[in-house]
């Protein structure tokens, strides 16, 4: 563990699909359902996307005696080029009043076309709202979930 105070988490990753299916893995929700969480279960019937600019998402991940639940809403949507979005899991703090807080973490993800059928997705988390450890555990948490998205593009192309 560094030492250092984490301000969030950044990630990069090439995928092996064209930019418009990286984008549709993450605005559809039979594909998002299918790879947020990782080898854990997000059942379709609680997922919920508004695809535009203040639309909102949610969805459940099920696991053996735990539901946790995510939601958030999209602040900018440029298909295929990328998304902005907040994200707050059910045990985020935060009240009415505490506006920052309560929009959770903010998420911005970049979809930039390598030309070769290939895709380079730059990930970043940005709010403040963790602790250092909460940020390293979140980040192991995308490792897991987009190493799902790219078995989720290879066996749907």
């Amino acid at each position: 563990m560094n030492g250092g105070t984490r301000q969030g988490i950044d990630l990069t990753r090439v995928l092996p699909a064209p930019q418009q299916r990286v984008f549709a893995a993450w605005t559809s929700p039979e594909d998002f359902a299918a790879w947020y969480g990782g080898e854990a279960d997000v059942p379709l019937d609680r997922v919920s996307m508004d695809v535009r600019p203040g639309g909102a998402w949610s969805l459940v991940i099920v696991m053996p005696g735990v539901e946790m639940p995510f939601h958030g809403v999209y602040r900018e949507v440029s298909e295929p080029d990328g998304l902005v979005l907040t994200l707050k899991d059910g045990s985020a703090p935060g009240t009415p009043e505490d506006t920052e807080a309560a929009e959770g973490e903010i998420i911005t993800v970049t979809f930039t076309d390598l030309g070769d059928g290939t895709t380079e997705l730059a990930f970043q988390q940005r709010g403040g709202n963790l602790t250092p450890a909460q940020y390293a555990a979140a980040e192991d948490g995308w490792e897991a979930f987009l190493d799902a998205l790219v078995a989720r593009l290879a066996t749907h192309p």
